[in-house]
C-alpha cells in the first residue's frame, strides 16, 4: 500500500485505579492511594526495579495527532505538506479510543510515533479490548512483511525510538534528547510526569496542549530523519519547516501554546530553522 497520509501520534495517560480493585483486591476508595497499591503492585512483580504501571493499566486522556500529505517526487524522494493538528474532541475514554481506530481505518496513513510500538500502541489496544472497540482493520491491513504489526516496516509504523537506535542495536534515547542535538525545542514547562495531577485538577485541555507540542517534536525529528536518510530532499526539508512555521504563525493567535513552541525552537536553534541546501 502506498500510503497517501502521515500520522504522526502521541497519547497521554493516567494510571487506571479501577482496575486495582481487580488486580489486587482492593477495597480502598482513595484515588491516591490506588495509584500507591499499583505503584506498588509493580514493584513487587519487577523486584522493586520499575514502578511504572506496564501498558494495560493506563487510562488515556488524550491522543494527539499531525496529519501531513505524503507527496512521492520523480527522483524517488517523498516531500509533506502539514495539513492538521489536532487532539480527540470527546473526553471519554472509550470514546477516544474507538475515534482513533476508525480514524485511522478512514485515512489509511503511515504511523510516526516515539516509542509508539511499545508502549502507546500496545495501550491503545488494551484499552480498545477494556472498551470492546472493533479495530479488524488495522489488524488486516497489508501482509506478512508488510503491515502495522511488522516491526521492521516502518513505512507502516516508523516509531522513531526503534529507527533512530537501530531496533535496539544502540542506546534508545529520548525524544528531549535527541531534539536537544537538532535545535529542536523538546520540553519544555509540561512533562508526562505532571499529566495526573493535571488531570485531577481538570486541566485536559492543557494536557492536550500539551501532548500537540509532543507531536510536532516527533515530527519534527522525523523531518530530520528522513532528510539524513535521503529520502527526502535538503530542499524538501526547508520547505516542510517552513509548511510548519507558516502553521503556527496562522494558528498561534488561537492556538498561545503554539506560540510559546515557536518561542523554545528558536531559542534552541538559535533562529536558524533550516538547513544549509548547499551542505548536500
Amino acid at each position: 500500500m502506498l500510503h497517501q497520509s502521515l500520522f504522526v501520534f502521541d497519547i497521554e495517560t493516567v494510571p487506571d485505579t479501577n482496575a486495582v480493585y481487580n488486580l489486587t483486591g482492593s477495597t480502598e476508595k482513595d484515588p491516591e492511594k490506588l495509584r500507591e497499591e499499583l505503584t506498588q503492585y509493580h514493584l513487587d512483580i519487577t523486584d522493586g526495579r520499575n514502578s511504572f504501571p506496564r501498558q494495560p493499566f493506563h487510562k488515556v486522556v488524550a491522543v494527539s495527532f499531525l496529519e501531513a500529505e505524503i507527496v512521492r517526487n520523480d527522483d524517488g524522494t517523498e516531500s509533506y505538506h502539514l495539513k492538521t493538528i489536532a487532539s480527540n474532541q470527546k473526553d471519554e475514554e472509550k470514546y477516544i479510543v474507538k475515534g482513533f481506530f476508525d480514524y485511522l481505518q478512514r485515512i489509511k496513513p503511515r504511523l510516526v510515533s516515539y516509542n509508539g510500538r511499545s508502549f502507546d500502541m500496545p495501550v491503545m489496544k488494551y484499552r480498545g479490548m477494556a472498551h470492546g472497540v472493533n479495530a479488524k482493520w488495522f489488524y488486516g491491513a497489508g501482509d506478512k512483511w508488510n503491515s502495522y504489526m511488522q516491526r521492521y516496516s516502518p513505512d507502516w509504523h516508523c516509531d522513531l525510538l526503534e529507527v533512530l537506535s537501530d531496533f535496539g542495536a544502540s542506546a534508545r534515547v529520548k525524544l528531549n534528547e535527541a531534539c536537544s542535538i537538532m535545535g529542536f525545542p523538546g520540553k519544555f514547562g509540561v512533562d508526562g510526569s505532571k499529566v495526573t495531577e493535571m488531570y485531577e485538577n481538570g486541566e485536559i485541555d492543557a494536557i492536550k496542549h500539551y501532548c500537540e507540542t509532543d507531536v510536532l517534536n516527533t515530527y519534527l525529528v522525523y523531518l530530520r530523519t528522513m532528510q539524513h536518510q535521503g529520502k527526502m530532499t535538503t530542499v524538501s526539508y526547508n520547505k516542510a519547516i517552513a509548511d510548519v512555521v507558516s502553521f503556527i504563525e496562522n494558528e498561534s493567535a488561537e492556538k498561545p501554546y503554539l506560540a510559546e513552541f515557536m518561542d523554545a525552537w528558536g531559542d534552541a536553534c538559535n533562529n536558524k530553522f533550516m538547513l544549509d541546501e548547499d551542505f548536500d
